[in-house]
Parts: C-alpha cells; sequence; structure tokens
C-alpha cells in the first residue's frame, strides 16, 4: 500500500485541487467495504485495499484540519494521517463488525499527533500523559474560557485551565509562550482561491451540542462493552488490565510489581494473558475510551 497511489498534495497551495480531487472517490457501503475488506484480509487483494484508502481520504483530511493551529505543513499533517489510515486498512478486520471509519480514526489521529511530537520536540515538548492533554487541548480550554488573545494568560485563566487539565500552572505558563507567538491574526496568506489573511482559516473548534451528546452517548456504549468483556478475567487480570490499560495515565510494571509482591516480568505476564482473553473488541474500545477521557477531563 504506497502512498504514491495516492492523490497529490505537494504544498498548502495546492489543498483545494486535493480536496476536490479525493471527493470524487465514493463512499462505500456497508456491504461493499465488508467484501473488500475480506478481499484484502483473504488475498491480500492490493485493489481492494486501495478503494477502502481512497474512499476515506475525506476522513483523514476532515480529522487534519483539526491540527491546523500548530503551524505545520497541512500537506504533511495530511500525509501522516494517509500513513496512519493505511496501517488501519492493514490491521482491519471486518468481521468483528466495526465499519473501517470508526477502528481508522484512532490511527489517523494518532499517526497525526506523533507526528506533531515528533515536529515540536526542538521545544521539547512533554512525554507524559497530562502534558500531551496540555499541548493538544490548551487551545480548546482558552476558547471555552473566553482567553481568546494569543497574549499572555490572566491568573485567573491559567489557573482555571491547570484545573481543568490537572497540570501545574507553571506549565500551562510554558506552554501557552510555546504555542503562541508574534504571528498576527492578519498574517497574509495565499491558496488557489486567492489572497487572504490567517484569520479567515481559523475554525471555531468547540464542538455542538449534538456532536457532545452523540460523543457522550457513544462513548457509555463503549465503556458498557468494556466492562461486559471484562467479565471474563479473574480480579488480579481485571485490576492490572485496567491499570495498564485504561487508565489516563497507566501505572508501570515497577509500581505493579511493588504492589503485589511480584516481579515485574510476571505483571507483564498477566498484563498480556489479560489483553488476550477479552474479546478483541474490548481492545478498540479501550484504546477509545482512554482517549475520550483524556478530552473529557478539558
Amino acid at each position: 500500500m504506497a502512498q504514491s497511489n495516492l492523490p497529490a498534495l505537494s504544498s498548502d497551495s495546492g489543498l483545494t485541487r486535493y480536496l476536490q480531487d479525493i471527493r470524487k472517490y465514493p463512499m462505500l457501503e456497508p456491504n461493499e467495504e465488508f467484501m473488500l475488506a475480506k478481499s484484502y484480509v483473504e488475498h491480500e487483494d492490493a485493489g481492494s485495499a486501495q478503494r477502502l484508502i481512497t474512499s476515506h481520504l475525506r476522513l483523514v483530511a476532515k480529522i487534519a484540519m483539526g491540527y491546523r493551529g500548530y503551524g505545520l505543513p497541512i500537506s504533511e499533517v495530511i500525509s501522516e494521517g494517509n500513513v496512519g489510515l493505511m496501517h488501519a486498512v492493514k490491521r482491519f478486520d471486518p468481521d468483528k463488525g466495526f465499519r473501517l471509519a470508526t477502528y481508522a480514526m484512532w490511527w489517523i489521529r494518532a499517526s497525526i499527533q506523533e507526528y506533531v511530537l515528533r515536529s515540536w520536540s526542538l521545544v521539547k515538548i512533554g512525554t507524559t500523559a497530562a502534558q500531551k492533554r496540555l499541548f493538544f487541548n490548551l487551545r480548546k480550554v482558552k476558547s471555552q474560557i473566553a482567553a481568546i488573545d494569543d497574549g499572555a494568560l490572566h491568573p485567573d485563566q491559567i489557573s482555571q485551565i491547570a484545573t481543568r487539565l490537572k497540570v501545574k500552572e507553571s506549565e500551562v505558563v510554558s506552554m501557552n509562550q510555546r504555542l503562541t507567538g508574534d504571528a498576527s491574526l492578519n498574517a497574509p496568506m495565499r491558496s488557489d482561491e486567492g489572497a487572504s489573511e490567517w484569520q479567515d482559516w481559523l475554525i471555531d473548534e468547540s464542538p455542538s451540542q449534538e456532536t457532545v451528546l452523540g460523543e457522550s452517548e457513544e462513548f457509555s456504549d463503549r465503556m458498557g462493552m468494556v466492562n461486559t468483556a471484562m467479565e471474563v478475567l479473574n480480579e488480579r487480570e481485571k485490576a492490572i488490565f485496567v491499570a495498564r490499560r485504561l487508565k489516563e495515565d497507566p501505572l508501570t510494571l515497577e509500581q505493579l510489581a511493588q504492589e503485589y509482591g511480584v516481579s515485574r516480568e510476571r505483571i507483564r505476564q498477566i498484563e498480556v494473558r489479560a489483553f488476550e482473553k477479552v474479546p478483541m473488541g474490548v481492545h478498540k474500545a479501550a484504546s477509545d475510551q482512554t482517549a475520550d477521557h483524556a478530552e473529557a477531563t478539558a
């Protein structure tokens, strides 16, 4: 599955043309998607994989647009998202009952976020779960508390953000300084549609009420599936599975080894066994639950 087979997106100036090109690929009906996925799984049919990928390029572009505020070329962000989509298609199992879009969203976001963090490594963005949450949610929280200017935050705003994201106030100040700069909202930009200003490309990242309700219901459904699936585990397996796979800040093998009085290797074995015992569907639900919990705390 080579990315060279996909529509070309050489630079941000070609974004409009690229978006027009990918709209030419039709969306797949559930049964058609299932048969293509089966063909790839059973016969490694490259043509089937190509159709699965091209039919979801619009999904990648939509997700990528949410990461335009990090000062990175949107062409590269979309390309990284396409890489995540290809990984999803390669690992997608249609017999699990999920649509490819539901499964692929996690891979697309993970690939884009890894690229963003890698690109921002020069300013030493932290690697803990809390620092990553701060990095990816600071703008959204600032919008929610009406801290819309690009300058320094007021002390009460810093306190609010630190409380919501469960980080130190000093970390909020530091991250805000890294993510803001001297670029003007009136900075000129050029595209296929002509000259414009940077502020013309800004989007409202706050979710609609329908989106919030839908995500809440989906989150509840996934949690119900997770809890049901974990009934096959004994108490120790369940506790270790939750601590290692479902917690926002997973415990280390060493921490669990001390808690249970066993070796780190023994904890790792229990974790692997528990992961293999639960139905495969819960693996995706567990990953989504962790991501949603991080966003819910924002």
